[in-house]
């Protein structure tokens, strides 16, 4: 890849050569300029600003900054109210730079405008002014304040006197006591002008003591009035009176362009008056909004144009009254045209003019070096005839008005030199035939006169060699014989110079740029040949454009590639794009001149998206769109396909139309859902492919037309007894094809003639219901439903057979009866009432407890269709009624008559004790003593011994034994560990477990011990038994 022109070698006499392959060529002309650093005078960097300094602050120091920057560097000095600041007299002020610094500041002595200026050799600078101001807020006077009194119904103003402050300050009330604040509303008022409270009609909620709170918007800081008491008067009642406006903003208003303006304005009244506000001979600005009840106007933004006269009324059912004041937006000078820093010669004509807009409209002065220049100045235009040495300096332009000033500055510097020529000599390399220029272009004041010659003898101006008007030297159709030195002289009164240009020719270069035009398919590859034929003394550059632009081969290098041999330079085009067709340049430059070539590449491919689609007319099913034509890429189009897009469809969908051939430009699409927003898009196709779809046409909606489509899945059944229920899937909105549409449900009686119709008007409909008393259960109906809308009836769906409602059961169950199968559980059961409609899908059971409210009970429901329940959970001792009642899907059946049953007693709390056992060879005889119930005890019938035995394979097995006595033999026959508890037995169900008794056997020998298994011990023991280890298991661990 060959490197940019502007890649450069340096060789060992300072001239800089381009390098092509590595290879050093010819010299260049081009010398390096002096480097200096450049002296001028003082530039701002940093003017001070306004500043607002808390005198409560802990910092104790003010600084106003000030920086400029210079060669030399500026010196600075301050003024405060126009004297300057003496440092060495006042040890409160000191400099750091150009910052003035205030220890111990206080607004009596700083207050005031500050200036800064800067000062070096060139000349004098002066800032623009800065506002220093202190913020504070003393507190109220402590005398306490009197009493108001009023009527009720009378308005009142209670006055704040705020204390002294600066800057502005926030004014709220309290009422009563701290944080309870005044709320106000179209009855009260706090102006943020006068501070005072204001209230339109005095209620007797009103009294009570006021305080003014007032708060510094810079520090903060608040305080407090003493408290105002506001009492009735016991005199009666005051009357209704016409409204007085109590406060309103000034006649006239000043305020700067860009703040916000607010308006004030409040009346007293009986009843409590209504403001309202309009502009004289104007509209209020749709930006103002109306604050607080409508007593405040804000304008934010203030422009010019909303200056005027403003008007805001009070009226009441008593009359009405009106003030107006007019607005005024003044602004600060803006400039429109500075001056800059300008260099010239002795004895020139110096003219500079600067202009400022503002209103008031701004005036103009002139300081140079800081000193008002007493001259007449002309709309800000200063004009210096003939300047010379002593001009020299720092001028500045002010232009002010009442509410500020700016400055605009520049340097003017009078330039006196004696002729230097900079680079020197000049080396100037020229095409032959060609014409060349040779410059003459001295540092030099005032000017110098020029003369050119060649060797010894002095330039002649001929046809072929001209002497500009700038002193260039310009050769006609150069020749070898121009070749050589020339000498230009430059001198005024200060001096002279003299600079040599060297001249060569060169053979002119040629460049061959193949193939001049080429086409080519998209993903395809090119190759374009850029060969130059030139002085092989000369070195040359390459550089490809496209389309008049440079190609970046690091961001494009995907497709471009960048190949050198010699004299010639190839660009590959791979997998081109539709995007790469176009003009590509060759440029070759050598020092002596430069060629350009172009070729031009045509990319085939698919074509581009047509134009504007326009939908010329829409039917209820077809709509005629026409379009522009789009690029072809150079292919030509063969069909286009037409598609839309609608809420309903996936996308886009490609629409029925006849054969839309290349040469078209409008097609029909046809057999489209009426009723239905469509939008539509174009898409082209050539030989090579299919192009981009064009951009959407605008939405447009098919006409109505009469439903096309039937629901369907028409079904039904179910429903409460004497109904038919249908019931249907809703038609989509993209079929239902027009407005107001519905469902037409029609059925009647198999066997029978004549329809019922009935109107289902909402669209989204999936049922209907028919209710008639006549007709019995299960009785058979043809049923279909079409559908509707505004345009007529559309179709009906297929007939379909549907069974009337079989109702919710009609009989209870019989022969209910209940009884207790312990302290906690009942048994219900029930026969089903006898078979017909309404035939129960389950039964619920609800029970109570006697002398309970039967809302107040349980419900439960049998899973199917079983005749008995066991209800558990109930508490012992205790009677219970019942009923059992059948349902199905479409309700509930009568519930049958309720029954008693009492659970019995609960079981012994006290379990077996005192355990002893004997061994009796593979027997063991097991006794305890006996469990006596208590009086709310179930007695006791008898014991389980429940055994469980695990031997030392893991396997086990469990035994349970029952008896009357508080004894019984148990046979172990088998080596293993055996876990023995007892538990007494009773109507009430089983009592509390016993302590264990492990015992342990092998080969027919008995061991004992009362050490317990664990809980998995005892669940590998006992698979069957997961009631039993559940109770034990808090013991087992």
């Amino acid at each position: 890849m060959v490197p940019p022109l502007t890649k450069l070698g340096n060789n060992s006499e300072g001239n800089w050569i381009v390098k092509l392959s590595g290879a050093p060529v010819v010299i260049i002309a081009i010398i390096l300029a002096f480097i200096s650093f450049e002296e001028f005078g003082p530039v701002f960097i940093q003017e001070p600003d306004d500043a607002i300094f808390p005198l409560d602050s802990d910092e104790k120091k003010v600084v106003m900054h000030c920086e400029a920057r210079g060669n030399p560097p500026p010196t600075y000095s301050w003024y405060i109210n126009g004297t300057e600041v003496d440092s060495d007299a006042d040890y409160r002020y000191s400099f750091i730079d150009g910052n003035l610094i205030i220890a111990n500041a206080s607004e009596i002595t700083d207050f005031g405008k500050y200036q800064c200026k800067a000062v070096n050799s060139f000349g004098t600078v002066l800032s623009r002014d800065a506002l220093l101001q202190f913020a504070y807020l003393r507190a109220f006077s402590p005398k306490t304040r009197g009493g108001v009194s009023v009527r009720e119904g009378q308005g009142v103003v209670l006055i704040c006197t705020p204390p002294p402050h600066s800057p502005e300050i926030i004014y709220s009330w309290v009422f009563n006591e701290f944080p309870s604040f005044v709320a106000e509303d179209s009855r009260r008022f706090i102006s943020q002008d006068t501070g005072n409270l204001y209230i339109s009609k005095v209620q007797p909620s009103d009294v009570g003591s006021y305080i003014c709170l007032v708060k510094n918007t810079v520090t903060n800081a608040k305080v407090l009035s003493p408290p105002t008491p506001l009492t009735l008067k016991t005199d009666g009642v005051m009357g209704e009176y016409e409204p007085k406006i109590e406060v309103h903003f000034p006649t006239s208003v000043l305020a700067a362009k860009g703040v916000i303006v607010r308006l004030e304005c409040f009346a007293l009244g009986n009843p409590v008056p209504t403001i309202t506000w309009r502009k004289i001979n104007g509209n209020i600005p749709k930006k103002a909004r109306l604050r607080k009840s409508q007593a405040v106007l804000e304008i934010p933004n203030i422009q010019l144009e909303d200056s005027g006269t403003y008007e805001c009324k009070a009226e009441n059912p008593r009359g009405g009254t009106a003030f107006k004041g007019h607005l005024q937006v003044y602004t600060l000078p803006q400039w429109v045209r500075m001056i800059n820093d300008t260099q010239m010669d002795s004895g020139e004509k110096l003219q500079w003019e600067c202009k400022a807009t503002g209103r008031p409209r701004p005036t103009y002065r002139w300081l140079r070096n800081g000193f008002l220049l007493l001259l007449i100045i002309v709309n800000g235009e200063l004009t210096v005839h003939k300047v010379q040495q002593t001009d020299s300096g720092m001028y500045q332009c002010v232009a002010e008005n009442k509410y500020g000033a700016i400055y605009s500055n520049a340097e003017l510097k009078i330039l006196a030199s004696a002729p230097v020529f900079v680079p020197n000599p000049v080396r100037v390399i020229a095409t032959l035939g060609k014409d060349v220029s040779l410059e003459c272009k001295p540092r030099a004041s005032p000017k110098p006169r020029i003369t050119w010659k060649r060797g010894d003898r002095r330039i002649q101006p001929n046809k072929r060699i001209m002497l500009l008007r700038n002193n260039t030297l310009k050769i006609v159709n150069s020749s070898r014989a121009d070749e050589g030195n020339y000498v230009c002289r430059a001198e005024n009164q200060l001096g002279s110079a003299e600079m040599t240009a060297i001249l060569w020719v060169k053979e002119a270069m040629r460049v061959v740029l193949s193939p001049s035009r080429v086409e080519v398919t998209v993903g395809e590859s090119v190759v374009l040949s850029c060969k130059a034929t030139h002085d092989t003394s000369l070195d040359v550059a390459f550089q490809w454009f496209f389309n008049q632009r440079p190609i970046n081969f690091q961001h494009d290098g995907g497709h471009f590639e960048y190949i050198q041999t010699s004299s010639t330079v190839d660009l590959m085009i791979r997998s081109i794009l539709l995007k790469h067709a176009g003009k590509y340049g060759c440029r070759a430059q050598t020092s002596a001149d430069t060629v350009f070539a172009e070729a031009e590449l045509l990319v085939r491919g698919p074509p581009g998206p047509p134009g504007v689609v326009i939908v010329e007319e829409i039917t209820d099913t077809t709509a005629t769109l026409s379009w522009t034509r789009g690029l072809d890429n150079h292919s030509p189009i063969s069909t286009y396909n037409l598609q839309a897009r609608s809420p309903f469809s996936l996308g886009w969908q490609t629409v029925k139309t006849d054969p839309v051939t290349g040469d078209l430009e409008s097609a029909m699409a046809v057999e489209l859902n009426p009723w239905v927003e469509y939008e539509f898009r174009v898409v082209a196709s050539n030989a090579i492919g299919t192009g981009d779809p064009s951009a959407p046409s605008r939405g447009v909606r098919t006409k109505e037309a009469v439903p096309s489509v039937a629901p369907a899945n028409v079904s039904g059944g179910n429903g409460r007894r004497h109904e038919l229920v249908i019931s249907w899937e809703p038609v989509s909105e993209e079929f239902q094809n027009g407005e107001g549409f519905g469902y037409i449900v029609a059925f009647r009686a198999n066997g029978t003639r004549g329809w019922k119709e009935k109107m289902v008007t909402s669209a989204d409909s999936t049922m209907y219901k028919y209710r008639d008393e006549t007709f019995p259960p299960l009785t058979p109906f043809e049923v279909k439903v079409g559908v509707y809308n505004n345009k007529g009836d559309g179709p009906f769906s297929k007939v379909v057979i549907i069974h009337s409602a079989e109702g919710e059961p009609r009989e209870a169950p019989s022969d209910v009866k209940a009884y207790s199968i312990s302290s906690s559980e009942i048994r219900v059961t029930w026969k089903p009432p006898n078979p017909g409609p309404g035939k129960p899908r389950g039964y619920e059971v609800s029970y109570w407890k006697d002398m309970e409210q039967e809302e107040s009970g349980k419900k439960q429901r049998t899973v199917k269709n079983e005749t008995s329940m066991v209800l558990t959970g109930l508490e012992g001792n205790s009677v219970y009624l019942i009923t059992v009642k059948g349902f199905n899907s479409i309700g509930q059946g009568p519930a049958s008559a309720a029954v008693t049953a009492k659970t019995r007693k609960a079981p012994p709390a006290q379990s077996p004790t005192n355990l002893m056992w004997i061994q009796e060879g593979n027997n063991v005889s097991l006794s305890w003593d006996p469990v006596k119930a208590k009086d709310n005890e179930s007695d006791v019938i008898g014991y389980m011994v429940m055994t469980l035995w695990k031997n030392i394979k893991g396997r086990g097995h469990n035994q349970v034994t029952r008896t009357i006595n508080p004894s019984t033999m148990l046979s172990l026959p088998e080596g293993g560990t055996y876990i023995i508890e007892v538990r007494a037995l009773s109507e009430g169900g089983e009592g509390a477990v016993s302590s264990q008794v492990r015992v342990v056997t092998s080969s027919g020998k008995l061991g004992a011990g009362f050490s317990p298994l664990t809980t998995s011990e005892i669940q590998s023991l006992c698979t069957g038994c997961v009631l039993f280890v559940a109770i034990l298991s808090p013991a087992l661990n």
